[in-house]
């Protein structure tokens, strides 16, 4: 398929700096998956709050990734805006508000995500209702999942489809629960629904043991890389913190302390970053850093883009999507 308007503008205009590592690393995404390479893509900071389930929902509908790792609260937030988009308010001059403001937004139910804030009522606690029901099941039968396994389950038991509030094909959640697509979830718990869940495990009503654990994420995620990395797996990172930290290392972890001295780099690195590479941040690191951990090698392609990723991966995916 030839490549859309979109693609052609940023390949005519995107020539320079970071401009052109995003053409570069978008090339270079393709490349992989014609090359019958699989794709781990990994979600930080709101990104589901910035709506990327517009894009990105039709990247997992078009088998553009196999496998997502996210926080807890991206996890949570696609499905927020799903059923609360409307009761969202948007406060462009974030910067300007006072202390005061800022705590007559709490007194609304308000969670300010930058310009954007969050209803609690119309979206944690909705949440919260239909997702304790399935909690509590799984707890009472002796059952146990993964935090995404309990989001599919509560998505494809219409249970929220009276709520539904923007068109469900930008759902990246929707999307992924109707492919059962994979998601790593490392520290879940520094999420809302995380919090939610440890309050009832303090008040007795759940066991933690019905969530499975960090630990488990990643023993699964051995398991998988094992068994999909004929051709390459690469590594498409959006922001920093844990939702990259963690899966990336199941490479050193299988090469080391596995001894699989047959085990594949990651075949493709590449991460839109805001941070600064330095200071000792590993979110900031610079991609050759990763070789000296074992989970790049020299010949795996590289590209770090440092600009803002509500505004980079639509347009990599829109590449990609051939739009």
């Amino acid at each position: 398929m030839s490549k859309g308007p979109i693609s052609q503008f940023i390949e005519k205009h995107y020539l320079h700096f970071n401009a052109a590592a995003l053409v570069d690393a978008a090339k270079g995404y393709e490349k992989q998956l014609e090359s019958g390479a699989k794709m781990m893509v990994t979600l930080a900071g709101a990104m589901s709050t910035a709506e990327l389930g517009k894009s990105f929902a039709e990247m997992i509908r078009r088998d553009k990734v196999q496998i997502i790792s996210c926080t807890g609260a991206n996890l949570e937030e696609d499905i927020m805006n799903l059923v609360a988009h409307s009761h969202y308010e948007r406060v462009p001059n974030y910067r300007d508000l006072t202390p005061q403001q800022e705590w007559d937004l709490l007194e609304r139910g308000l969670n300010r995500v930058t310009d954007t804030c969050i209803p609690e009522h119309e979206a944690f606690r909705r949440l919260q209702k239909h997702i304790h029901k399935i909690w509590k099941e799984a707890d009472d039968n002796g059952e146990r999942y993964f935090p995404h396994e309990f989001m599919y389950k509560m998505l494809l038991s219409g249970v929220l489809e009276e709520y539904y509030e923007i068109d469900l094909k930008d759902s990246w959640m929707y999307a992924a629960a109707e492919k059962n697509l994979p998601i790593i979830v490392p520290g879940w718990e520094d999420s809302t629904m995380g919090n939610i869940f440890a309050s009832y495990v303090i008040k007795g009503e759940l066991k933690a043991s019905t969530m499975k654990s960090g630990i488990e994420y990643m023993t699964f995620l051995a398991d998988w890389y094992i068994k999909n990395n004929s051709n390459g797996i690469g590594f498409f990172q959006i922001g920093g913190g844990i939702a990259g930290d963690f899966p990336i290392c199941v490479v050193p972890m299988l090469y080391q302390d596995m001894e699989m001295h047959d085990i594949p780099f990651w075949s493709y690195f590449c991460q839109i970053s805001d941070s600064t590479t330095s200071y000792g941040s590993y979110s900031g690191a610079v991609p050759n850093e990763k070789i000296t951990w074992g989970k790049l090698d020299i010949t795996t392609p590289k590209f770090i883009i440092e600009s803002d990723a509500t505004i980079v991966a639509p347009l990599i995916f829109a590449y990609l999507l051939d739009l």
